[in-house]
């Protein structure tokens, strides 16, 4: 029997009841519970000679001893969850561990199996007993709960919802042609598996939210409304596949019209794009490969036309040319080619460089007015093809020192190109002689893509996932600014509209949620946590050093080191007197504060983790604190005196000022059948107690009711994460949520509505520009799963727009290969 247990007395050092499927299966499974164990026998052996030595000095009282908080400990056990409640006849000390060479049984008494598999009422200093990858995780049920608890109870979903209000970051550093400028004054880009439409005048974004993984490639129609967005494949919780597409939707009321390539495609969609009308020519299909394909449809009609084998190599760009429809263009690795469209067949002719020297990788296309190709390459030259041919009819050699990155064809007849590693924007004349010439900052990184905006507007995208405006003549502003890797670390001030986000691309940002924008930024980090004034900022580091900064001028206060291994938390009491930092070296340094924060002194450290401290809470008080560690331990300390708390009776009724621990009893029902301890990176609780917001990793955020007391409980569930969920946090007055992601590397801002004011909503955007659903419960599909549901047809789409082209292209992508 393995699961959730409530038990009316402490945990007791008897081990659990076990059966055959309880037993470690692997090696290092076995191991960690053995090293668990004996760190667990350590740890109570000497909270038994503490607790001896205070009953000698005082005298012991008759009767049973006082109660003593149980430890987790190792005991084997199934990954799967049951639920059963304990009967006051019985207790887990009843139970016998058999030994390893025999079979396991249970040794109890028949009438302890049966309190075991019985439902039964829970009386006072009662647990609830989870397992997490065979260890039992014991959770204490406050007194006022314990005479009603029952495991049977079902839970309610929250009255609230949340809703994708803003996103922060945009991906640069891995694709190309990505960031358009639309007639409705937004700009258009993607990060994660958010298609965002910006609004840089009105400081408004939307988003289109069809995706259930990474968004790769985005190509705007000729008539500047639909939009092609192209996915990776990906996998979902339960480890069914979820193949790569494309999706085409309405960027006026963000629907999706067609889905395109549900089982054809492998591994992801790589390059999308459209033709400006269409050619007359009837479906057909060619033998598929291993390599890069090139594949024409039919978007309208969801049928693919033609399909051919491109290239052995990287493609990087596969785009239709604009003034005609039979001619696509190719490029990547060495190569450059020419397709021609005709009588229902794709043909290609490669590009001739003839006399020059022919580049590692062409990086990047545009057409010019009179119909001419220009190429920039991984050697910083500018090729110009003639119109229909494949031949190089003029060359700017050295264009840039490094490669060509981004090209751009204005309406003026010049041309914009924007370099790598000179990160240099240049203008070039209708002859191709340089007028003006700007550098973006080092900050921003290489261009990655360049964008014609409204008069000599233009927006630049980067490798480093940020977005400049400006032009050529007066330099360029930060419009966007993402994370470059992973980030982890995330904390709301306590009275602002701000938080902070910390990432492995050595950048701290400090954000305005009200701005959108970066407030300041610095070192590399991992965690960070405000001092209750808001005032001075604790930001954890991955090399066990740790900053307090002034959140108001900036400054670095000081520099402290515990260890040399990541500061997984950092944490002030509620009442500013103490800052606990947690670290992967299984230890919580405990400092007195001073002088609003700005003065620490080392008061001693907490040790009996058996692993990295996870997560940690403060009392409301400040009295004590309670940490989770990466073998499942629930611990409690005082910060006095950095001693273990083992009464069960001391913490058991403690009111908890946060509740990020991710294991608890307030939060256990979080964990969904199966979990296996590393599910869940993240929880939060709303400042007012009534909400829990969880960060898994399977790329989805989960708003359930608090207390979260009951197994498995009901939650509404959204996506716009395309990997996993890293950190979540409430702002201080509890009406935005925000949401870190792994890979992805963005931050989810999220408005949180009640239940009237969401209906509200949906009768206003039903008039006009509704968006598509972000959530439901978790009892039903995932609405980003394609096949979920049915998907609007293009009728109306159609007849808005009657001369509508109909082809599209697309690239699909094998294998992985470098790109530069």
């Amino acid at each position: 029997l393995s699961g959730f247990l409530p038990s009316l007395s402490p945990p007791t050092s008897e081990p659990a009841p076990t059966d055959t499927a309880s037993l470690p299966r692997f090696p290092e499974d076995e191991l960690a519970v053995l090293k668990a164990a004996l760190a667990d026998a350590l740890r109570r052996l000497r909270a038994c000679e503490e607790q001896g030595a205070a009953l000698r000095a005082r005298g012991t009282p008759k009767g049973r001893a006082p109660p003593r908080l149980g430890t987790t400990r190792s005991g084997p056990g199934p990954h799967t969850h049951y639920f059963c409640p304990l009967t006051p006849s019985s207790s887990v000390s009843a139970l016998e561990r058999p030994s390893h060479q025999d079979a396991p049984q249970w040794r109890g008494t028949p009438a302890a199996l049966s309190a075991l598999t019985s439902g039964g009422v829970l009386a006072e200093e009662g647990s609830v007993k989870m397992f997490l990858r065979g260890r039992p995780v014991p959770m204490l049920i406050p007194d006022e709960l314990a005479p009603t608890y029952s495991l049977d109870t079902r839970s309610e979903l929250p009255s609230s919802r949340l809703k994708l209000d803003w996103v922060y970051g945009y991906r640069g550093r891995d694709c190309r042609a990505n960031l358009y400028l639309l007639p409705t004054g937004e700009i258009v880009y993607f990060v994660a598996s958010v298609a965002v439409l910006y609004s840089v005048e009105e400081q408004r974004q939307r988003h289109y939210l069809g995706h259930n993984d990474d968004i790769k490639c985005l190509a705007v129609h000729p008539d500047m409304v639909t939009i092609a967005t192209g996915q990776v494949a990906g996998t979902t919780k339960e480890g069914k596949p979820l193949p790569p597409h494309v999706r085409v939707w309405d960027s006026v009321s963000l629907s999706t019209l067609h889905v395109l390539g549900l089982g054809v495609f492998d591994r992801a969609v790589c390059c999308v794009g459209f033709s400006k009308s269409v050619s007359p020519v009837p479906p057909s299909l060619l033998d598929e490969s291993n390599d890069h394909m090139l594949s024409v449809w039919d978007w309208a009609k969801e049928a693919k036309v033609v399909d051919g084998k491109c290239s052995n190599e990287a493609v990087l760009v596969a785009t239709f040319h604009p003034t005609d429809p039979t001619l696509l263009i190719t490029c990547g690795k060495s190569h450059i080619y020419f397709w021609s469209l005709e009588g229902g067949s794709l043909s290609k002719r490669q590009g001739l460089f003839e006399k020059h020297e022919k580049p590692k990788y062409v990086l990047c296309v545009t057409f010019l007015e009179g119909g001419d190709v220009v190429t920039g390459d991984s050697g910083g030259n500018l090729y110009v093809w003639g119109k229909g041919g494949n031949r190089i009819t003029q060359a700017v050699l050295g264009a840039h020192d490094g490669g060509v990155f981004g090209l751009c064809a204005l309406r003026d007849g010049t041309l914009v190109s924007g370099g790598g590693r000179d990160r240099r924007v240049v203008l070039w004349g209708s002859d191709y002689s340089k007028l003006q010439e700007v550098e973006v900052p080092e900050d921003f990184g290489p261009v990655r893509t360049v964008a014609e905006g409204r008069e000599d507007m233009l927006y630049v995208g980067t490798t480093r996932n940020s977005i400049l405006q400006g032009s050529v003549h007066t330099g360029f502003s930060l419009l966007v600014q993402g994370h470059v890797e992973e980030l982890w670390g995330l904390a709301t001030h306590p009275s602002r509209a701000q938080f902070v986000t910390c990432g492995q691309d050595k950048l701290v940002h400090l954000w305005s949620a009200e701005s959108h924008q970066p407030l300041w930024s610095r070192d590399p980090a991992r965690s960070a946590g405000f001092h209750p004034s808001g005032s001075v900022l604790a930001v954890g580091t991955v090399t066990g050093r740790w900053l307090l900064l002034d959140t108001e001028t900036h400054d670095l206060v000081a520099i402290h080191t515990d260890g040399n291994e990541q500061i997984s938390v950092v944490s002030f009491s509620p009442d500013g007197a103490y800052l606990t930092v947690g670290s992967h070296d299984n230890l919580v340094y405990v400092y007195t504060v001073d002088q609003g924060g700005r003065k620490v002194s080392r008061l001693g450290k907490c040790s009996g983790h058996s692993s990295f401290i996870t997560h940690l809470d403060w009392a409301q008080d400040s009295s004590c604190f309670v940490t989770n560690s990466g073998d499942y331990e629930i611990l409690y300390w005082d910060p006095a005196t950095c001693k273990q708390i083992t009464s069960a009776d001391a913490v058991r009724n403690v009111e908890w000022a946060t509740a990020t621990c991710v294991l608890g009893f307030g939060v256990f029902g979080i964990w969904s059948e199966g979990a296996d301890g590393t599910d869940i990176n993240a929880v939060a609780r709303s400042h007012d107690g009534k909400l829990l917001a969880s960060a898994d990793d399977f790329g989805k955020v989960h708003l359930f009711s608090y207390p979260c007391c009951q197994p498995r409980a009901l939650s509404h569930k959204y996506g716009g994460h395309s990997s996993h969920v890293t950190n979540v946090a409430f702002l201080w007055d509890d009406s935005v949520a925000l949401t870190t992601g792994g890979k992805d590397t963005s931050v989810l801002q999220w408005r949180v509505r009640d239940s009237q004011r969401e209906r509200e909503h949906s009768r206003v955007s039903g008039r006009g520009r509704s968006r598509l659903p972000a959530e439901e419960p978790d009892v039903g599909l995932d609405p980003a799963t394609p096949g979920s549901r049915p998907e609007p047809k293009a009728d109306a789409q159609r007849l808005r727009y009657p001369g509508a082209p109909r082809l599209f292209l697309n690239v699909k992508k094998h294998r992985s290969h470098f790109s530069p």
